[in-house]
Parts: structure tokens; sequence; C-alpha cells
């Protein structure tokens, strides 16, 4: 086995600071938010098993102890307590905190005090926008103050993410900025949906969206859920050589396809940690998988844990077991050497995020 350091979590969430019911809880486990079918649960998913493995011991039960007992101890600790436990036991040095999700979660800072770690921003882009048009009357106001709300949030986020802009499908097609009579007209149709509630899911405004961040310095984040993401190969290659950095999120099952992309683009990253936290006991087989592909400097671990401090634990332990068993066995097989695992290793786990972010060590 090969021994991981220190993890830089480069995507994440916080954590609920309200108590869970055994409902409520596994429902934070599925791939969605719509219930478990009927008879059913959540507990029984590769993500179930491996809480049941990893955190009932950290709360001082037995490893694989039932859902309602771990939760008994749960809410015996108490949230804050029980939060606590579990992420100073992740061994998370730093955390990159997704803030655009609505609900009771708590801040970056709130989140690095219970992990006894550091924690930095990522702005999300389409609440950001939401939020510029609605202080915003006319079309030349509302661009005008994007442009500035964006950079603004440069000087202080380490990252934007998006998760529209990757997923609407025009970027294949239309990889280049829009023009600004498309901008312009995309922005008024929406600006007055917007008086009406609208989100924002114009693809002409979600495209400008992504430009404009790009043109603000700081790496991009990009949500594919379970997108292919290789329709994106013409925007990766439009937006070489302008100084902001790609990373592809949540790739799987077409992780394989994202490291390809990341081995070809200079400037694009692929993430490791979904893939592995959703594939539980299979994730070494899925990160050698990825490794094939793509350079290991190009790589880069995240939880994309939400709501659920559970979720870290996980994702770090399966990412620490999961490189190890890989690395290990090449080790063990004469493939590699332990000197050049270990190196790896830190890169995987921490060095390039703290490289493509521009965080101390």
């Amino acid at each position: 086995m090969i021994d991981t350091p220190s993890l830089v979590d480069q995507y994440c969430h916080g954590v609920l600071r309200t108590e869970l019911g055994l409902g409520t809880f596994e429902a934070r486990l599925g791939r969605t938010a719509s219930p478990p079918a009927s008879g059913t649960t959540f507990f029984d998913t590769q993500t179930g098993f491996a809480v049941r493995r990893w955190c009932p011991p950290l709360l001082g039960l037995e490893a694989h102890c039932p859902p309602a007992r771990y939760l008994a101890r749960r809410r015996e600790l108490g949230v804050l307590e029980s939060g606590r436990l579990l992420l100073g036991a992740a061994g998370i040095a730093a955390y990159l905190v997704d803030t655009g999700l609505p609900g009771d979660l708590t801040a970056p800072a709130e989140l690095a005090s219970a992990g006894n770690a550091e924690a930095h921003e990522i702005v999300r882009l389409e609440p950001l926008a939401e939020q510029v048009a609605d202080t915003s009357g006319t079309v030349d106001a509302f661009l005008a103050n994007l442009a500035e709300a964006v950079h603004g949030a440069a000087a202080s986020a380490v990252a934007f993410t998006s998760v529209a802009g990757a997923r609407h499908g025009r970027l294949a097609q239309e990889p280049q900025p829009p023009g600004p009579g498309e901008v312009r007209g995309a922005a008024g149709r929406w600006l007055a949906a917007r008086a009406a509630g609208g989100r924002l899911a114009d693809p002409v405004l979600l495209r400008h969206l992504l430009w404009v961040a790009l043109g603000a310095g700081r790496p991009l984040q990009l949500h594919l859920g379970v997108a292919d993401p290789l329709p994106l190969a013409p925007f990766a290659a439009a937006t070489g050589g302008l100084g902001a950095d790609l990373v592809l999120l949540h790739g799987y099952p077409y992780h394989r396809h994202a490291a390809h992309l990341a081995s070809v683009h200079p400037h694009v990253y692929a993430d490791l940690g979904a893939a592995l936290s959703l594939t539980g006991a299979r994730a070494a087989a899925v990160l050698a998988e990825t490794l094939e592909l793509a350079p290991f400097g190009k790589l880069l671990y995240s939880s994309g844990a939400h709501g659920l401090p559970e979720l870290h634990v996980v994702a770090a332990s399966t990412f620490r077991e999961a490189l190890g068993r890989v690395l290990g066995a090449w080790v063990t097989g004469g493939a590699w050497s332990r000197t050049d695992a270990r190196r790896v290793a830190a890169m995987v786990a921490a060095d390039n995020a703290r490289r493509v972010y521009g965080l101390t060590a």
C-alpha cells in the first residue's frame, strides 16, 4: 500500500446544520432528488455500504452496524459533535467550497473550523447572474453589472463553477463566445422572464457567462453530471491559451473521456472524486482506468460532498484506499518505484490542486 498525504478537496459543499431522521439521511445517499423506490433503500448502494464501513468507528460504533443504530448514535452526539468527529477524521487539509446551493449549509469558514482545515470559496455562475439580474433594470445595466460582478468575485474566489453551461449542448456546435447582438437579445428575453421567476437557462447567456468567467482568469469548473464530456472538445480547443484552466467535474461514467480531454488539452483537468465515491468497492478499478489515459499532473481529488459530513469521510477514505491499492500493486509488480508512487500520490491528492488554484502549500 502507498500512504496518501492530506488531501485538498477541490470541489465540495457545506454540510447541513440540522438533525436528520432515517428517511432524510438516506435520501442524501442517492444520486437523485427522488426518494428510493418502495421497498428499497439508498443504504443498499455502494455509497450506503461505504458509509456503514467507514463512519461508525469514528462515532464509537463497530463498522457495518445497522443504519438505525448509527443514526441513533449520531443524534446522541448531536450535529456539531458528530460533524466535528467525522470531518476531523477525513484528513482534509483544504476545502474548496461551492457556495451556490440553497439550504441550511455551513459556510466555508464553518467547514474549515469543524474539519481543522483551510477553506476557499468557489462561486457558482448561474446564481451570481440571477442576483445581478434582480438588481439591474435594463439590458445595458445587467451586462455591465454582470461583468463587474464576475471580475469582483474573482478577487476572492479560487474558481468559478457552472452547472448548466456544460449541459445545454450548444458548446459543441458553438464553442466561440456569442456576438454582442445575440447577447443583448438573449439578455432582454431573460430579464423579462426573470421578472416572473425564470431561472437562467438561455444557452446564449450561458455561453456568454462562461466566456466572461474565463476572462477573469480563474479556473472554471464544468459540471458534466452523466453527460459525455467529448462534445466539449471544441470548447476546450477554443479556450486554450486564454490563461484559465478548465476542470471537468463528475464525469463518471464517462471518466475515461474526461481523462482523454485532459490528456490532449494543456489547460484541461479531470476530477476524480465523485467517480470513486459512487463506485465504492469498485473504486480501484475506476481509478486505474482513469490513470491509463490522463497525465498524472492533470488529475484532481474531490469529494463532491453535499449535506452529510459522512460523504466527506467516504470520499476521502475510498480515494486513499483505491489509490493505495492501484499504485501499491504497480510497485509490487515492478512497474513503478515506491518513490515515484509516493510522488504521484501526493500530486493527485493535493499538489495538483494547489498548483491549479494557486493555493499555498
